[in-house]
């Protein structure tokens, strides 16, 4: 089994992903959605957040150019940029969403310098904005983002055209599709809902 096909099933398994065919969640911004997703159960559990580093760990092996420094997004990418970097003995960052509004009004925590090389560590890309942004503060202060890593993504046509838009490359572990093909296989989907699913995702 592959292992992205591995932590589909951990995200299943943990419930850090739920998905119902039927019985729609709301997310936060009033949209409903058969897919529930909050990865940051997985700092709960050891082994699969190890999992997470290793795969992060192949992905930057397998770059030709190598990052100086990994940056974390605020919030749920911080422990994973934390425990990518210390696998790979790198210096570590995190952005904010916005700039802190009192002391120094820092938007990036922690020593980020022109001309360094980042990789930007996110724990899920929906439409992409929050990862983006990270990329482009970064940016601003003369690093050179050398693209996204997350651990999951809807795979939302929105993320794909954003993403080229910023000339920004992403990688994701596992993904949407992948996750609703192991629900068919243990069962828990049949076809026509799996059908469901995809053309949700594909018209939203």
């Amino acid at each position: 089994m592959k292992l992205s096909q591995e932590l589909a099933r951990d995200l299943l398994e943990i419930k850090a992903v739920q998905i119902n065919a039927n019985n729609y969640f709301t997310w936060t911004s009033g949209i409903k959605s058969p897919i529930y997703c909050d990865n940051r159960l997985t700092m709960t559990y050891p082994t699969i957040r190890r999992k997470i580093a290793e795969a992060f760990v192949h992905k930057i092996e397998a770059m030709k150019i190598k990052p100086d420094v990994i940056a974390g997004c605020a919030t749920a990418g911080i422990p994973h940029a934390a425990w990518l970097a210390d696998r790979l003995n790198l210096p570590m960052v995190y952005v904010r969403s916005k700039p802190k509004g009192h002391g120094k009004g820092n938007q990036i925590e922690g020593a980020i310098h022109k001309g360094q090389k980042v990789v930007v560590i996110e724990d899920l890309i929906s439409t992409g904005g929050s990862s983006i942004e990270s990329a482009k503060a970064l940016q601003e202060e003369g690093a050179q983002v050398l693209g996204v890593f997350a651990i999951f993504t809807y795979g939302l046509e929105k993320s794909k055209v954003q993403f080229a838009d910023g000339n920004l490359p992403f990688e994701t572990i596992t993904n949407f599709d992948e996750l609703v093909d192991a629900l068919v296989e243990d069962g828990e989907l049949c076809e026509e809902e799996k059908l469901k699913l995809i053309n949700w995702r594909n018209n939203l």
